[in-house]
């Protein structure tokens, strides 16, 4: 299904938030200008959160309250999204005070990557089939 024009804005903050969850993983191979060294790695998830993290779920939010209390099905998704949020949240809070930061950035990759594909392929295809009018009247840019 073609995403609608309203979300685009935040498939588009997906795709670089899922490349760095490939970027964080244990496993993560070599890529032009990004160290793999775990201090580097750190410091770059510190700057992402600020830079793309925090203003990307400050409009997942406004997305939620605008669909709220409008379908079951949604509202429940919803949920289950806010949920993650909190669940990402604290992983990223705890990377502050870890003890083995190369195994804590693998667990934010892996939630966060979780996240955004069950936002990308159920969630934002709910929101388009069921609530259609409400994107419509929606700007996240």
């Amino acid at each position: 299904m073609q995403r609608h024009s309203s979300l685009v804005p935040l498939s588009h903050e997906h795709k670089r938030l899922l490349f760095v969850c490939r970027y964080l993983k244990k496993d993560a191979a070599p890529y032009e200008g990004f160290p793999l060294e775990t201090q580097a790695k750190f410091e770059y998830v510190v700057r992402i959160f600020q830079e793309v993290m925090v203003p990307h779920i400050q409009k997942e939010d406004h997305l939620f309250e605008k669909c709220s209390g409008l379908n079951p099905a949604v509202d429940k998704a919803i949920a289950e999204l806010q949920t993650e949020h909190r669940a990402i949240s604290r992983i990223y809070t705890m990377l502050s005070d870890s003890d083995n930061l190369d195994d804590d950035m693998d667990l934010l990759a892996n939630s966060l990557e979780a996240h955004i594909r069950k936002e990308e392929r159920s969630f934002f295809e709910l929101l388009q089939q069921e609530l259609p009018q409400v994107l419509d009247n929606l700007r996240l840019e």
